[in-house]
């Protein structure tokens, strides 16, 4: 681990973010080599990165993970987090962004895919970040950076920043224009720029653009603006203060270009982050945190093969060492929190700004405050979003199940966004999460880390079933078995009830034709067989009046009566036209603008019913398509609404109520039913 001694700011982190593909992995690669702390650059393709070191990251070739990697620059200490760009993995950026100083946004130079940068542009300002857009391979010219920013701009609550133009030769871009140094720089192939004469940069024009960058950042400064107004060209130091200052504030996003691939722009983003990006102790202001005495913030829960469970924690303020109390707990064994290949290298201290991995300590969730005195949530963190879709999983040998809740549960510790339940009515075990490759990760991880390969299937939907008509009941039960009998003798008048109404059961007894005593024994023997009715599903919307009946001073008995109550609903029922419920969603599907009527009529092909669509609330550029949609459509909704949206539209749903389903479909779903009912008996 690198020490802070001698340097004043401590350790400084940031997150490089951006949609999948963008080139984050090779732009760690570029800083580490630019840094010196490797001295050949990794390749995604050749599954030789310093970061995406896990299993499910190289098979795949993209993070599946957040992974800190430390480096020096300059003689400042820095810790770069690679998050995950694929849209299922979303909360696992954002868990990285909010333990940084600063973001690096890292995009493609294409405007038709500026729409992606939505979502984590708006989650940046929602919680006042401080970021930087770096527009990735910019090496062969693809379209006027004017295009690119308007098209970016869109896409930002802050004012874009422009701070190079490049230097175009052709159809290649060789160099840029640095706006406020008024310099002009030539790439050289993975080594540093060189500086040209300003008067070389051909066919281009920087006054226009400088003076645009000065009018931005004139609307956060008066003075500014008076000296623009009287046409005096501030000095660059001052320039240098106004952008400093404005963002760190996450008034302005500055935009700078580069090729990572080539190393080209590297350097210029190394020496922005230096001096632009805040300490730790600043963040720590700015969110509000605990000003005396050590602090730090779990960001994340993994574990690791011979350790257990780690808790990572980012140094706020302070210093932790080894042998220290924390939260009631006497901190052992630290690893280093940014080697990417956990539990390799220990640690003895971690200063403000640093990150550890701490073993065998109960710490909290992710997001937890932690101090010496205990444990507390913080005042705002990124907030696992809500399942898209799951899966039903099962052990392959029954010894197993209780090692699969476990693991299941660790396994949604390291990730927020999964989770789990039991089905109890269907008997399923289902695990969930935000589309289908976040759930083929959960499972590798699951195989890799615990030894547990598990069988997957569609999850079965929890259909009801009701009736649309009532019939009175009379049901006897006798047994001679030598000794006491069993008698019981009961007449029920089932009947029809309104949506969501349940199961009610009364009785109108009179002249004690049946004891007291016994009728809690029929409504139980009632709810016994309401819970799998004729067509193999939960009775529901029912009522079962007792109101005649009797029995025996001396055989008759609760078993008796219960069973009574069983045989009244299994023979009653099926002549009451009972009919298939199915669960509907109230759906908000949130997608840009330019894609609803696309995707409203992809979502008809669910069998939806459209109730409208309208903007979406605090989103410009985007609406929210509301629709009802039966649960047994929504498996594959996600996949198709990111097909047609760049992968970026999502959904919300919640429960809204059941309705019945008939003809083909109905009949389909029983069917099913009935032979997943013989295989398991």
């Amino acid at each position: 681990m690198s020490s802070t001694a001698g340097n004043a700011k401590g350790t400084r982190c940031v997150a490089l973010l951006g949609p999948q593909s963008s080139g984050k992995t090779t732009l760690v690669e570029s800083m580490l080599l630019a840094s010196g702390t490797i001295t050949k650059r990794g390749r995604v393709t050749d599954g030789n990165t310093i970061s995406d070191t896990a299993a499910e990251a190289r098979a795949r070739q993209m993070s599946t993970e957040l992974t800190p990697v430390r480096f020096s620059f300059m003689d400042d200490d820095w810790i770069v987090i690679d998050c995950p760009g694929a849209v299922d993995l979303i909360h696992e950026s954002h868990q990285g962004a909010m333990i940084a100083d600063a973001a690096v946004v890292v995009v493609d130079p294409d405007p038709n895919k500026m729409l992606a940068l939505g979502p984590v542009l708006r989650f940046l300002d929602e919680h006042k970040i401080p970021h930087i857009l770096f527009i990735n391979k910019m090496d062969v010219i693809q379209g006027s950076v004017g295009e690119l920013l308007t098209a970016a701009q869109a896409q930002s609550g802050r004012p874009l920043v422009l701070r190079h133009i490049p230097i175009i030769e052709g159809q290649n871009i060789t160099g840029y224009v640095d706006l406020v140094s008024e310099r002009a720089y030539h790439y050289k192939l993975d080594q540093p720029s060189e500086q040209i004469p300003y008067e070389d940069a051909a066919d281009i024009d920087p006054e226009a653009a400088r003076r645009e960058l000065l009018e931005k950042l004139s609307d956060f400064d008066d003075a500014l603006l008076e000296k623009l107004l009287e046409d005096i060209v501030p000095p660059k130091d001052e320039v240098y203060q106004h952008l400093t200052k404005d963002f760190a504030e996450d008034l302005i996003v500055p935009v700078l270009i580069g090729a990572a691939e080539h190393q080209h722009g590297v350097i210029r983003l190394l020496k922005e982050l230096r001096h632009e990006v805040p300490v730790a102790a600043e963040t720590a202001d700015r969110r509000e945190l605990p000003a005396d005495g050590f602090v730090g913030q779990i960001f994340k829960t993994t574990y690791a093969a011979h350790i257990g469970k780690l808790s990572m924690i980012r140094v706020w303020r302070g210093t932790l060492k080894d042998g220290d109390s924390l939260a009631g707990h006497r901190v052992t064994n630290m690893q280093d929190g940014a080697e990417p290949k956990m539990g390799k290298a220990k640690v003895t201290s971690v200063n403000a700004g640093d990150v550890a991995a701490l073993s065998k300590v109960e710490l909290g969730h992710a997001g937890a405050i932690v101090t010496a005195e205990g444990s507390t949530d913080p005042k705002e963190w990124a907030v696992p979003p809500s399942p898209l879709v799951g899966t039903a999983v099962s052990t392959k040998d029954r010894k197993d199940d209780v090692k699969l809740s476990d693991s299941l549960r660790k396994i949604c510790e390291e990730d927020p966004s999964l989770s789990v339940e039991m089905i109890a009515e269907m008997s399923e075990l289902q695990l969930r999460g935000q589309g289908d490759i976040h759930i083929q990760i959960a499972l590798d991880r699951l195989k890799r880390k615990f030894d547990l390969a598990v069988d997957t299937q569609r999850p079965q939907v929890p259909y009801r079933e009701t009736i649309r008509k009532g019939t009175t009941e009379h049901s006897r039960f006798k047994r001679q078995s030598g000794g006491h009998g069993q008698f019981a003798d009961i007449k029920v008048e089932i009947k029809p009830l309104p949506r969501g109404s349940g199961v009610q059961f009364s009785d109108s007894i009179v002249g004690g034709v049946v004891p007291k005593n016994f009728i809690p024994a029929v409504e139980a023997g009632v709810h016994d067989n309401t819970a799998r009715g004729p067509l193999g599903f939960q009775v529901v919307d029912v009522s079962v009046n007792l109101f005649d009946g009797q029995y025996h001073s001396v055989d008759s008995s609760d078993q008796a009566f219960r069973t009574a109550g069983r045989m009244a609903m299994t023979d009653g029922l099926p002549k009451c036209d009972p009919v298939l419920l199915e669960p509907i969603y109230e759906v908000s599907v949130y997608v840009p603008t330019d894609f609803t009527s696309r995707v409203q009529r992809a979502v008809t092909q669910h069998r939806a019913q459209i109730l409208g669509f309208d903007t979406r609330e605090g989103w410009r550029g985007w609406d929210a398509i509301k629709a009802n949609i039966p649960e047994s459509e929504m498996q594959n909704l996600i996949t198709d609404i990111r097909s047609i949206s760049l992968g970026i539209g999502t959904f919300e749903a919640k429960f809204s109520h059941y309705q019945e389903l008939v003809g083909r479909d109905a009949d389909k779903v029983i069917q099913t039913r009935k032979q997943n009912l013989e295989a398991h008996a």
